[in-house]
């Protein structure tokens, strides 16, 4: 079977069938335990929103590659703009010999990203990579070494990063020592800690002010929306709050939108959604169709604060990627994604609810856009119930349906569904969704 053949869901066998076992078995043999996978099912072609597997069994993606195909599995845009691109060349290095490609994609950041200020750009291979010389650069621009992050944060796994991120297992747990100046306060959690937003952002100042002191701090590094922490969306008024505070302590604050990017939550990008205007903001996944590419963006003063070959790396805006970002940049405008994104809200948010009012097991539903969640509880509390969502996400994917988990206390299921998916197969893949929290709940 073909890319161009799939069109709709389809089980040839079942979820792993006999091929990707074989493949597994091969994988056992050579590839580090360390790497896991969601689902172990071998993927041999992708379109949209369909993954066909080795096996000839067509499944729904509702997971993006962890929201990196938000135009879909092999857009013709992106497709065409990195083959043409590859007959040309695939590589010289921009920090020896730079190429138009490189410029575009800048272009491209500086009128996208909030804030009408002069902006710079600079590009890198990976969301981490970003996080970490947003970092390097508000130090650079500051003279500070303080940087303050938030409880169930996520940023990455070099060493810095893994610094920033709260989760240990799997992400830190035997990895340390881990990079100094790196303070963690409280974050907004609505579910959990029933704070309006400027309380809740009153706490996490008044925790940053008697601990290390505004005058200490170079960077305040926060995701408009938690990802890997379990899609919290704070409580209104949380970010302009500490945007507020950072402008007025001379500290830089960084917005991580390495998932919420590219239209995911139904804007370009999450922080406008309460027209906040970050200083220096990070992106990566979204941003070029699958292909690895990231990038720090913000005020000019701040990024020519490091001199020349302080930032940069060998295949940091490699040409290819480029060619990507910019077929997806184009997708994005032309079929106006970020409404598409608000269209899988609506459909989504209304469903799940009502799911959770006739079960019991869902204790909240949020998220915005194509990015939503389900916090799964044990009837009648907040106790998180692990075991229950494990269930449900291997009952989908029995189904043929790619969900994904996430959270602190691993009890949500996030749906990150291409933004360019069917209402069809939106459809379809919640009624299994339905199904399964349905069947598992009632053991």
């Amino acid at each position: 079977m073909t890319a161009t053949t799939a069109t709709q869901r389809r089980l040839r066998t079942e979820i792993p069938g006999p091929a990707s076992r074989a493949l597994q078995e091969r994988r056992a043999a050579v590839v580090a335990a360390g790497v896991s996978s969601v689902l172990p099912v071998y993927v041999t072609s992708a379109e949209g929103g369909l993954l066909t597997d080795a096996d000839g069994n067509v499944l729904i993606d509702f997971g993006s590659g962890i929201a990196v195909t938000n135009v879909g599995h092999a857009a013709p845009a992106v497709v065409d703009r990195v083959r043409e691109q590859a007959g040309r060349f695939t590589h010289t290095c921009f920090m020896v010999t730079p190429y138009e490609g490189y410029v575009e994609v800048c272009e491209a950041l500086d009128k996208l990203t909030p804030g009408t200020h002069e902006k710079r750009s600079v590009l890198f291979n990976s969301g981490a990579e970003a996080v970490e010389n947003a970092v390097k650069i508000a130090r650079a621009a500051t003279g500070r070494q303080a940087v303050v992050v938030f409880d169930h944060a996520y940023h990455g796994r070099t060493n810095l990063t893994m610094a920033l991120t709260a989760k240990s297992i799997p992400y830190k747990h035997g990895f340390g020592p881990f990079a100094p100046e790196v303070y963690r306060v409280p974050g907004s959690y609505p579910y959990r800690d029933g704070l309006s937003g400027p309380e809740a952002a009153r706490i996490a100042i008044d925790r940053i002010e008697k601990q290390i002191g505004g005058d200490q701090v170079a960077a305040v590094v926060l995701e408009p929306v938690q990802g890997e922490g379990g899609f919290i969306e704070p409580a209104p008024g949380f970010l302009p709050a500490l945007s507020r505070w950072c402008t007025e302590n001379g500290v830089v604050f960084v917005a991580d939108e390495v998932q919420t990017g590219f239209c995911r939550t139904g804007e370009w990008f999450a922080s406008t959604h309460e027209e906040v205007v970050p200083d220096l903001i990070a992106t990566a996944k979204g941003i070029a169709g699958g292909l690895p590419l990231a990038a720090v963006t913000g005020r000019a003063e701040l990024l020519d604060a490091v001199g020349p070959g302080g930032l940069g790396g060998t295949y940091g805006g490699n040409p290819i990627a480029c060619a990507a970002a910019l077929g997806s940049i184009e997708i994005m405008r032309q079929e106006n994604l970020a409404a598409s994104a608000k269209r899988i809200e609506n459909t989504v948010l209304p469903r799940l609810r009502a799911l959770a009012e006739e079960t019991g097991v869902i204790g909240d539903v949020r998220g915005r856009g194509a990015m939503l969640a389900a916090e799964f509880v044990k009837p009648g509390t907040t106790e998180p119930d692990a075991d229950l969502t494990k269930r449900v996400a291997q009952a989908c994917h029995q189904a043929g349906v790619v969900v994904l988990t996430c959270g602190t206390y691993g009890n949500v299921v996030r749906l990150l569904p291409p933004l360019s998916l069917s209402t069809e197969l939106l459809d379809e893949g919640l009624t299994v969704l339905e199904h399964a929290v349905r069947t598992e709940a009632s053991k």
